[in-house]
């Protein structure tokens, strides 16, 4: 279990400005006019309000919540569309720079918000939901939060990445859950004279990978390691903290850290959960979200033999311990390319029919933590109320919740650094290749 931490919170402070002439309309003459309006060029037919979004983000929590909606507002309905996630990244690009994107556009924050910010193709809905961005908690906003200006709004779970344990292969093997990186590489090494893979990794898919470069660099360096990346700054990819966390990486995988055939192992069927839950592999770093597919596919496994931690300290490291890494949320702006009544129905959506009590109730019925502040006595009622506490107190508690890095970074520079990171893995190239071959996309 997680161990208990002080109570921390750092304040947010928003520039509040407008950019369009929305903040200067009422809402309601806006909404009486959606009914009867002329048409627009973009998002979607006529006045139709519409929102596209992912099939696995959707499904049990924003479709019911847009039923709702329509029901409750029959001259101002939401038209939603879901999509699988890779046909979204195409589709939506391609819309957005036709200026025939949807009303309402999920997003994921990070890079790829920014490069609409940057294009003027969304909102900034600072003005326009004012007090009603305090109900969550800061880092949510953060990932859409540019020039202190608030682009987006939270719509999902929060998903920070912990470190997962099968505590009867641990406890057969005589090996304790390691609390620093040199514990770790004990428990490695004891592992597998009993026979047992230590970690379980989904190489082929490579994102898996840099769960353990955004850990190792922070808790080595610090989050001002990838502030510097983020800000372009010239060599941050050869800051000594990501060659060391590099280095580390190598060495890991040297000393038979990872289960044999690593690099095939997939996410598809959570190949890499089925690894630890039947007792092939002793841990594995990934998202929350792992914690339902335990739940459906090995329950008892799941109730008896699972455990989960944070991942190690670095002797050395200026890095706080308490910090996470992850995916915050994920989001919807609003159009720009929408018309004003369009706009007007969007914003009232986001403000007042999303975050309702039903919504946050279906996310806590799917055994998901909502990013909202002071609801403390709502994760009790998760359906495995120890995961959701643990949690919810990381993530309250954390200095610094660091977006996912492939995520936050511009498209064509996080795919780069996971065809990198990849063969960085795979002992194609080293430490210091790796930062030469990134700082030329900076």
């Amino acid at each position: 279990m997680m161990p208990s931490r002080p109570s921390k919170s750092r304040p947010r402070t928003l520039a509040r400005r407008a950019v369009t002439s929305l903040a200067a309309l009422s809402v309601a003459a806006l909404l009486a006019s959606c009914a009867g309006g002329s048409g627009s060029a973009g998002s979607g037919a006529g006045d139709a309000v519409t929102l596209w979004g992912i099939t696995s983000d959707q499904e049990e929590t924003v479709d019911p919540s847009v039923a709702d909606w329509n029901a409750a507002h029959p001259d101002a309905q939401l038209e939603a569309t879901y999509f699988e996630g890779e046909a979204y990244k195409s589709k939506i690009r391609t819309a957005i720079g036709a200026g025939a994107g949807p009303s309402v556009i999920y997003n994921k924050g990070g890079g790829t918000l920014q490069s609409y910010v940057d294009a003027d193709k969304v909102l900034d809905l600072s003005d326009a939901l004012g007090d009603d961005l305090d109900r969550f908690l800061p880092f949510a906003l953060d990932p859409v939060t540019f020039d202190g200006a608030v682009y987006a709004v939270p719509m999902k779970a929060v998903a920070p990445v912990v470190l997962y344990v099968n505590e009867d292969v641990m406890d057969a093997a005589g090996v304790e859950s390691p609390e620093t990186w040199d514990e770790l590489l004990v428990a490695v090494e004891k592992l597998n004279a009993a026979g047992v893979a230590p970690f379980a990794l989904a190489g082929a898919a490579k994102w898996p990978e840099l769960m353990w470069l955004e850990y190792l660099a922070d808790r080595i360096g610090g989050p001002e390691v990838f502030d510097a990346i983020l800000a372009g700054e010239a060599d941050a990819w050869s800051h000594p903290a990501i060659i060391q966390a590099n280095e580390m990486i190598q060495d890991l995988v040297e000393a038979g850290g990872f289960a044999d055939g690593f690099a095939s192992v997939t996410t598809d069927s959570s190949a890499d959960a089925a690894l630890l839950y039947t007792g092939k592999a002793a841990m594995l770093l990934q998202g929350t979200w792992v914690n339902n597919t335990f739940r459906e596919q090995a329950p008892e496994f799941a109730e008896n033999s699972l455990g989960y931690l944070p991942f190690p300290t670095v002797d050395g490291g200026t890095g706080d311990p308490a910090n996470i890494v992850g995916n915050p949320t994920s989001y919807f702006s609003v159009s720009a390319d929408a018309t004003e009544a369009q706009q007007a129905v969007a914003i009232d959506y986001l403000k007042t029919g999303l975050w309702d009590e039903p919504f946050v109730d279906r996310l806590i019925e799917a055994n998901q933590v909502p990013p909202l502040a002071d609801i403390d006595d709502t994760i009790a009622d998760l359906p495995d109320a120890a995961f959701g506490e643990t949690v919810y107190q990381m993530i309250s508690d954390a200095p610094n919740f660091q977006m996912s890095w492939d995520q936050a970074l511009e498209p064509g520079q996080a795919q780069e650094m996971l065809t990198n990171l990849d063969r960085l893995f795979n002992l194609q190239i080293t430490p210091e290749e790796f930062s030469t071959n990134m700082n030329a996309t900076l």
